[in-house]
């Protein structure tokens, strides 16, 4: 009567007998998992042991359909190959048909927040998508986690992890150390001492050789926090059963096992439902003449009750630690709190509040720049005397390591005079090659000026991420804004800086003062080679000297001009060459 009323009532997955088993402290631990989901937290960052169950097993053992049967609903990629590429973060929880919502099923995921799916088929797509996005198109694979909550009055409260399936051979983007990385991904869930480990092996392979069962000895050696889920029964060579197996006869898990018949890939492709699929497995358990005797072993609702149970026990067994981290943070986040000061509520209190944290920031900001901050590192440089070095010191360095004629050759030079002259021979130096040579070497001013420029800006964000006090803490989006007005100040200014030294860069090669006093060129230049040549007179042997002495004689000769001063010299003081030495009559 009541399927001619109901032809479309769904079967449930929870056992009339468990449907309050764990209702107060599982609730209790997702609440939780909200609540820092929702602030933004992650319980690893702080050492909160959260309970948790790791879904482990081969690829192809039937995890993925083990835990659409604990949902009841068909929501999870399928197909050849690897279909679990990420972590599935999965949160059950039983909602009662009086509800608010009357109990619907729905979907919601960690990454849209708010965001609640009503079809499944939809949740399996977003599933894939997300999967696709960090793991790619071509089985890669992704240690980054997708959180879903599934909330149904179908379900039992649990905290489930699907991994990805351990596999053997590379395909596709998988790098060669696949298997290799998957272990490792694996381990890093399971080895936490409050994760369960839901270990699935197929029934048409040998236990003791099971790739779930030995990575998950490897996290528990004991077996004291391992459950163990035989897949396949219905497959299995004819004559041969798994009562052994389920009754921890070959392997000894002290938690047990669980035997579950699950829905083929061809019940996939005619879309069989997954309550069609419970009710033929409960029909296998019920005709076997074996599994008969063992049915608190086997089917999805045993195992439904089973997890519940154990995870049940297991938050009870931690609590006592658990809540002992929770207060140690909590009293930790209160004496923060308290340092944050009041708590501002009127308008006026928030603008003056506001005011205040803005002047607070100036002023340290410029207390660090002149010196006066109250807080003087006795370590290092920092702050105004930070950028008073990198002027005096690092700045001054940077320029006396260049060296003006570093990159400038005899050959380089000779060019230059060649080329300007043309076709045509010159008798004096040009100006020309001169100034193409002189902006070459003044371009080189620019690499020390900007990296001096660089420094200093680099200190000055420093500065500014020092002045973050207690009370902008307090407020994270003031804060973020502060820092990225201004940081766009910094960048601002240093366009505008590079563009100043460029532009002096470019003027000091534009025009070449040759008028400047410290500029030498001309008979000074002149003068000054002839001093030198009259130093390394003295210095040099006698054979040398008697060529160096018909030199300047010779010059002084042609140009009438006299070493002691600009005026005409006379025949009596014009210089001439006696027995191989230079002379001057009179």
């Amino acid at each position: 009567m009541d399927k001619a009323e109901n032809p479309n009532k769904k079967m449930s997955t929870v056992p009339r007998t468990a449907a309050t088993v764990g209702s107060s402290l599982i609730p209790l631990i997702n609440k939780l998992e909200d609540v820092l989901a929702t602030s933004g937290v992650k319980s690893s960052n702080f050492d909160i042991p959260m309970p948790q169950m790791a879904v482990v097993g081969s690829q192809g053992s039937g995890k993925s359909s083990v835990l659409e049967a604990l949902v009841g609903r068909d929501f999870l990629p399928r197909g050849c190959g690897i279909c679990t590429r990420r972590p599935l973060v999965l949160t059950l929880e039983n909602r009662h048909p009086n509800s608010d919502d009357n109990g619907v099923e729905r979907g919601e995921f960690g990454h849209l927040p708010g965001d609640l799916f009503y079809d499944f088929s939809q949740i399996r797509r977003e599933i894939q998508a997300e999967t696709e996005k960090e793991a790619g198109c071509n089985k890669g694979v992704s240690e980054k986690k997708i959180v879903l909550k599934i909330s149904s009055p179908n379900v039992l409260n649990m905290i489930l992890i699907d991994l990805p399936g351990i596999t053997k051979a590379p395909v596709g983007d998988q790098p060669s150390d696949i298997e290799a990385r998957i272990r490792r991904m694996i381990l890093a869930h399971i080895k936490n001492e409050n994760c369960i480990i839901l270990a699935v092996s197929p029934a048409n392979s040998d236990l003791a050789t099971s790739d779930a069962l030995q990575i998950a000895k490897l996290a528990d050696p004991s077996g004291s926090r391992t459950v163990g889920v035989i897949t396949k029964l219905d497959i299995m060579d004819r004559g041969t059963n798994a009562c052994n197996f389920l009754l921890g006869k070959v392997v000894p898990l002290k938690l047990g096992y669980v035997g579950v018949v699950n829905r083929c890939q061809e019940d996939v492709n005619k879309n069989r439902s997954i309550q069609e699929a419970l009710a033929c497995e409960e029909q296998f358990f019920h005709d076997h003449p074996v599994y008969n005797g063992v049915s608190n072993h086997c089917g999805i609702p045993q195992l439904a009750k089973k997890l519940n149970q154990i995870l049940e026990q297991h938050i009870r067994k931690y609590l006592p630690c658990l809540k002992a981290v929770l207060k140690s943070r909590m009293h930790a986040a209160m004496k923060e709190l308290k340092t944050y000061g009041d708590v501002v509520e009127s308008k006026e209190e928030q603008r003056a509040t506001l005011l205040d944290i803005l002047r607070r920031y100036c002023d340290d900001f410029s207390a660090m720049v002149d010196g006066k901050s109250q807080e003087l590192s006795t370590k290092e440089l920092f702050g105004g005397a930070r950028i008073h070095y990198v002027f005096q010191s690092m700045f001054v360095k940077l320029l006396e390591e260049v060296d003006p004629c570093e990159r400038l050759t005899d050959e380089e030079i000779a060019f230059a005079l060649r080329n300007s002259s043309g076709l045509r021979n010159v008798l004096f130096v040009p100006e020309v090659p001169f100034e193409v040579l002189v902006k070459e070497q003044i371009a080189e001013l620019s690499n020390p000026c900007h990296q001096c420029l660089l420094i200093v800006n680099d200190e000055l964000i420093k500065i500014s991420q020092a002045c973050e006090s207690s009370r902008l803490q307090r407020f994270p989006s003031l804060r973020r804004h502060i820092n990225e007005v201004v940081q766009k100040f910094l960048d601002d200014a240093f366009g505008l800086a590079d563009t100043v030294i460029r532009n002096i860069i470019k003027m000091e090669t534009d025009y070449i003062n040759s008028s400047h006093p410290s500029f030498i060129g001309g008979s000074k230049a002149v003068e000054l080679a002839e001093q030198q040549e009259i130093l390394d007179f003295v210095e040099v042997p006698i054979p040398e000297k008697v060529q160096i002495s018909q030199t300047v004689a010779a010059r002084s000769v042609v140009n009438g001009v006299s070493n002691q001063g600009n005026r005409p010299q006379s025949d009596d003081e014009r210089p001439v060459l006696a027995g191989n030495l230079l002379l001057t009559e009179g």
